[in-house]
């Protein structure tokens, strides 16, 4: 009778740890650092956000990996020397490889496969491996966000915007298939140079995420007289792929960090807009996993404690934050409809919306009156985008 029991005893035991409940865990997916145009050692970056209560980080550089070697000149501003010098300060000379000729002072970078177990530890910190593909037609831009792949993809070419957005995602997810790894890509701000519109997007195979909300001074994530903003383009684009029965458009939050030592509205600083995943673990597979299957919400710092599609209803519980006030709208769009509207909005912690059979989709927009620090924009209060959801 022994060996049943121990039987029994092992699969409860393995029953016990694969069966985890699913837990938050917050993220950003496009930062830069020294490796492509931003302003700071990727060390210093993911030691900044691990302390700010992250738990993964891509470090998406344009066209390139941390990988190899690569020397940066650090230029002769007493600001960048200064950064310098802590960093020098914090990991010292037999980390540090630099030298100084007639370029100026040079520092040798560390690649990911140094300076990532510095940093990582089970349920608690992971840094993706990542890139932003970055393409151009004529003075368009086109970056698009490729999380957890295993080398550079090149980017790609086209001759229309639609082209070259569709064969950059057709490299990204070809890549995923030829590694066996999950990979997540996103269509980063649309709304950058104006170089894509809701038009374009709705002709495209397989596009799952973009970025609603992006940190980044110049990518008018809220459009202007002549454009419409990226949750008016989301909202839009997810009116067609309902029509042709496609899997909605997901939105996420971003920094697109590139500034780490000067601060305000004209730079692109670190914290103003993440990911909140619920995942069964802190891993590249379950984080990416959970996205695809809508398991998240995009904020610039409103956090909920519950987020639940059940029954057909949309259930939503705001934390609460002393002294801070919250309406929650319901965002949809009814048959027949072209465009977005509000459907209910409530003011306070909790709402709910039952989702009925003439909405073709909802999503929650949740607003704050906190002011947000150190904003995208002046007069920023915060706010969270739960996903579109509509009935099976």
């Amino acid at each position: 009778m022994k060996k049943p029991l121990l039987t029994l005893f092992a699969l409860i035991l393995f029953l016990t740890i694969h069966a985890q409940e699913s837990q938050w865990y917050k993220g950003n997916l496009h930062t830069h650092s020294y490796w492509s145009d931003g302003d700071e050692f990727p060390e210093m970056i993911m030691q900044w956000y691990k302390d700010h209560d992250y738990q993964f980080v891509a470090l998406s550089d344009h066209n390139v990996i941390p990988e190899g070697e690569k020397w940066k000149t650090i230029s002769k501003d007493s600001l960048y020397r200064n950064a310098f010098q802590k960093y020098l300060e914090k990991y010292g000379k037999e980390w540090v490889n630099y030298k100084k000729d007639e370029k100026g002072l040079q520092v040798q970078l560390k690649t990911l496969e140094e300076f990532r177990p510095l940093f990582e530890e089970p349920e608690n910190f992971m840094i993706f491996k990542a890139e932003e593909v970055t393409s151009y037609l004529e003075d368009k831009a086109v970056h698009m966000g490729a999380i957890n792949i295993q080398e550079v993809i090149e980017p790609q070419d086209g001759n229309t915007i639609v082209e070259l957005i569709q064969n950059n995602l057709d490299a990204i997810r070809e890549h995923g298939k030829e590694t066996g790894q999950p990979v997540l890509q996103h269509l980063n701000h649309p709304n950058f140079t104006y170089a894509i519109k809701a038009e374009d997007m709705m002709q495209l195979d397989g596009e799952r995420f973009f970025e609603v909300f992006n940190g980044h001074p110049h990518v008018n994530n809220y459009g202007d007289s002549l454009h419409n903003g990226t949750e008016q383009m989301w909202d839009q684009v997810n009116i067609a792929y309902h029509a042709e029965e496609k899997p909605l458009l997901l939105g996420i939050a971003t920094d697109d960090s590139h500034h780490y030592h000067k601060f305000g509205e004209k730079y692109s600083n670190a914290g103003r807009g993440w990911v909140e995943v619920k995942a069964s673990e802190l891993s590249p597979a379950e984080i990416i996993n959970a996205m695809e299957n809508g398991d998240f919400y995009a904020s610039t710092g409103v956090e909920l404690s519950k987020l639940e599609f059940k029954n057909a209803q949309l259930s939503i519980v705001v934390k609460e934050e002393e002294n801070v006030n919250y309406e929650i709208q319901f965002i949809g769009v009814k048959k027949g409809s072209t465009k977005s509207e509000i459907l209910k909005k409530i003011k306070g912690l909790e709402a709910s919306f039952q989702l009925p059979d003439d909405i073709l989709f909802v999503r929650a927009k949740i607003i704050s009156d906190k002011i947000k620090k150190n904003p995208y924009r002046e007069g920023d209060t915060e706010v969270a985008w739960t996903q579109p959801v509509r009935r099976k």
